[in-house]
């Protein structure tokens, strides 16, 4: 029989590759060798395609076996190819038809009894396939629903190596058997988010968040215990506007290589993840010394990173996130592979005054020298705080702020994205003719330049002033006009004024002044 050939899907990080997986039947002594830069879960493939074969029906020749994974310089890693190696050498014994297998894309896991198991990582595999120019994949069937996510494919749901063997001709009797179900780790669904007519009193507080959602912008909230800084930051998803298309499939798919579920369609609300302090900087951004996986910044992407209690994470961990805050991106470098996860989140950190948190409410309760004090809220280093663009302070609500909230309620979820739909709208229409959609995500030297969105004069006089004596940086002068921008947007202003530009500073200065 000539060399028989299907594809499977390599993943790095988000980015799949094509693999050509060849098999050759020889008439020599059995063996079974796999070649390619193959990893150990994969090499041990052997053992679980011949045990998968015979258990199904559908044995393998007791000829010697050699399975090429081309490009061979491109690591693999994991058990998914354990379906295309079973089928190619099925085809090069000349049990199925060479040409069907030849047209199929073949992902998943072999168990012993012949089942196939379902895998992580199937939408990016898939979207791989597609974009690639493959337009029909064969996947588990406990992930047929995931892989039909992605549009223009073909997805066939096999529930066993027989199955899949009969679907491309083999002339073997049917068997009934009960496909292998899903893994559900992690999370179950999308977070619950409450209504922020839920917070009482902070008013400021409430529209900094309503201006850090418009914009796409940072937050930090320092404050009190009970201050309602967590309940802020859980808001904040809630007034987020959907998800395009892109970035539902890439939200997804970051999910789908973590291993966590999706429902029947693409989710268009934006993620939120708020880990632990105890994570370390891989969980924050990710890694794994053989399969890398995506960090808590990585799924967060297009939606929320919260770290509560901010100074108690250490500090190599913050200020891990001042590259991706910058780029969008996070690059994970190993000895065989980098892999790049995108990671263009919003991060909300919140902390209190001091360890005892009673600092500025009630002083005289308060244990924390002015040394401590100051030890404490360093933890936060000074250039994460510079790519922070609104820094609030959150005071304790009062009975006569519960009292007056209870007889006027505040901003609802619904009303609040009703504000952020449209001054998204208004700056999105304003960048239409270039690659950014948000004003966060605006260049300084592009606002500035080309772009003539320095709103000058008068407006900015008191920001020129405060750059020169040194009160701020280069990259706060410019988020601060990003944010005068955000703010001039949501009040219906064709530029930013004075007024826009002077409360875009306090928003970014509020903990300082």
């Amino acid at each position: 029989m000539p060399v028989a050939r299907t594809r499977s899907i390599a993943l790095l990080g988000l980015t799949g590759s094509v693999v050509e997986v060849e098999a050759d039947l020889s008439s020599q002594l059995p063996g079974f060798v796999i070649i390619g830069l193959p990893d150990a879960a994969l090499t041990e493939a052997r053992e679980r395609v011949r045990s998968a074969a015979v258990n199904a029906g559908c044995p393998l020749p007791q000829r010697k076996l050699t399975v090429n994974l081309s490009p061979a310089a491109l690591p693999k890693h994991g058990s998914g190819f354990d379906l295309a190696i079973a089928i190619a050498c099925l085809a090069a014994a000349g049990e199925v038809s060479v040409e069907s297998v030849d047209r199929v894309v073949h992902l998943g896991e072999l168990g012993l009894d012949g089942r196939l198991r379902p895998i992580d990582g199937i939408l990016p595999a898939v979207l791989a396939a597609v974009r690639a120019g493959h337009d029909t994949v064969m996947v588990p069937a406990a992930n047929a629903a995931e892989a039909a996510l992605v549009p223009g494919v073909e997805v066939i749901g096999v529930s066993s190596l027989l199955e899949a063997a009969i679907r491309h001709g083999g002339e073997y009797d049917e068997q009934a058997v009960e496909a292998v179900p899903a893994i559900v780790r992690g999370d179950d669904g999308e977070p619950v988010v409450g209504d922020l007519a839920d917070i009482a009193g902070n008013g400021d507080a409430v529209e900094a968040l309503i201006t850090a959602a418009a914009g796409g912008h940072h937050l930090f909230l320092l404050g009190p215990p009970g201050a309602g800084k967590t309940m802020l930051a859980s808001r904040l998803p809630g007034i987020l506007p959907d998800l395009d298309s892109d970035a539902a499939l890439e939200v997804s798919s970051i999910r789908s290589l973590s291993g966590r579920p999706l429902g029947a369609a693409l989710s268009v609300r934006p993620p939120f993840e708020a880990p632990h302090h105890t994570a370390s900087a891989a969980a924050i951004v990710g890694g794994g010394s053989r399969v890398i996986r995506p960090g808590a910044a990585a799924r967060a992407s297009h939606g929320v990173l919260f770290l509560d209690e901010a100074p108690e994470f250490a500090s190599t961990v913050l200020d891990v996130l001042r590259q991706p805050l910058e780029s969008g991106t996070i690059s994970i470098h190993r000895a065989s592979a980098v892999a790049s996860f995108p990671a263009r989140f919003q991060l909300v950190i919140a902390a209190n005054p001091c360890p005892c948190g009673h600092h500025g409410v009630d002083d005289t309760s308060c244990t924390c020298s002015p040394v401590v004090r100051r030890r404490y809220l360093a933890r936060i280093s000074g250039p994460l705080l510079d790519r922070i663009d609104l820094q609030i302070l959150v005071p304790r609500i009062t009975t006569a702020g519960i009292r007056v909230a209870a007889e006027s309620p505040g901003l609802s979820s619904a009303e609040a994205r009703l504000r952020v739909d449209g001054a998204r709208e208004v700056a999105r229409d304003r960048l239409r003719a270039t690659p950014w959609r948000t004003n966060a995500e605006m260049p300084g030297p592009w606002m500035r330049g080309a772009g003539r969105l320095h709103p000058g004069g008068r407006a900015s006089a008191a920001l020129d002033r405060a750059l020169e004596r040194g009160g701020i940086t280069m990259r706060g002068y410019d988020r601060v006009l990003k944010t005068a921008w955000t703010i001039a947007d949501l009040d219906g202003a064709a530029a930013p004024t004075a007024d826009h530009v002077g409360r875009a500073y306090f928003m970014r200065k509020g903990i300082s002044a």
